[in-house]
């Protein structure tokens, strides 16, 4: 469990920083360049990557809570949900227009219906910890931000491809979810 709990808090800590401490993030910028802060970061969060996979693996899971649902639909469906949010974000849909933060907000969604679904030690440490995570950077988002801005032209046809690409890996990760992660979600 130490290794899962070190890249959690990797990746946590990598992605709250900007937020966190802007002034600092800044100063890295300025004395490393964007480029290499960039590359910095994306090492880090590979590392954390890792760390949680391997971490996972080692970890013996411990009963935490009595889960409250079997794999099914409304999980399934929660994931799916959380799937086109995530590809939402990058595309300039109408979902936007609802949601300041599709992809943040799908992540929320996907560690819900883990914990609805998990209650074990690992899951609640992994899925917990990137729900809360989730929140906790649109929090700190929001506040660097400020007010939401004009949108710009956005698309039903980007919504249509976010809901395709979202259906597709939903499809696949359910397929295969037994043998990337040991547990079948098909039954």
């Amino acid at each position: 469990m130490p290794l899962l709990l070190a890249g959690i808090t990797v990746w946590c800590l990598v992605h709250l920083f900007p937020g966190v401490a802007p002034q600092s993030r800044e100063n890295l910028v300025f004395k490393l360049g964007e480029q290499p802060y960039k590359g910095l970061f994306s090492l880090f969060i590979l590392a954390s990557l890792l760390m949680i996979v391997f971490g996972w693996r080692a970890a013996a899971p411990a009963h935490v809570y009595t889960p409250l649902l079997a794999p099914g639909i409304v999980p399934s469906a929660l994931v799916l949900i959380g799937l086109i949010l995530f590809f939402s974000s990058r595309l300039n849909g109408t979902v936007k227009r609802f949601i300041r933060h599709p992809q943040l907000t799908g992540v929320i969604a996907w560690s819900a219906a883990h914990l609805l679904t998990n209650g074990d030690s690992r899951s609640v440490a992994l899925f917990g910890a990137l729900g809360t995570w989730a929140i906790l950077e649109i929090v700190f988002i929001n506040r660097r931000e400020g007010p939401r801005g004009a949108l710009p032209a956005l698309s039903l046809r980007h919504d249509a491809m976010a809901v395709v690409i979202g259906g597709v890996v939903f499809a696949l990760l359910a397929f295969f979810h037994e043998w990337l992660f040991g547990v079948a979600v098909i039954t």
